[in-house]
């Protein structure tokens, strides 16, 4: 169900979720979106260039916590407009990680109903995205 603009505040809290990414996750999103690139299914090669371990698609990271924004609004089609900048890595070990995700509204458009939600992501304590915001519709 749609959230009503008029229920929805400047400051309010979207809540926080919790994503489980395991190394299975990450070749299921790799044949799903045909990024092969062994440096998020192989242990050996991402260590060979330099990383601690596999590592999270930034896409699906993207994905993992634009999920609480489209929740919040009721429909992952009221997501109007979604970005983010790619601040640091999810390291996936062999017991998998979380992405932590909470999110707050920043703005909100009488006019066209809609409203701008900040959201903030992390991974093992470190923020994994910034300046990541959706635009949202709301009834």
């Amino acid at each position: 169900m749609a959230r009503a603009f008029d229920s929805v505040n400047v400051g309010d809290d979207l809540g926080t979720s919790v994503v489980r990414v395991t190394r299975q996750t990450l070749v299921d999103y790799a044949a799903a979106s045909l990024d092969q690139n062994p440096i998020h299914q192989d242990e050996a090669f991402a260590k060979s260039v330099g990383l601690p371990d596999v590592i999270a698609h930034g896409m699906w990271t993207m994905g993992a916590a634009g999920t609480l924004a489209a929740d919040w609004a009721g429909d992952a089609g009221r997501v109007l407009r979604y970005g983010t900048r790619f601040t640091s890595m999810v390291v996936v070990p062999p017991d998998g990680a979380d992405l932590e995700v909470s999110g707050v509204v920043k703005s909100l458009d009488p006019q066209t109903r809609r409203a701008t939600v900040e959201l903030t992501a992390s991974a093992a304590g470190v923020k994994v995205l910034g300046r990541c915001t959706a635009e949202v519709q709301l009834d």
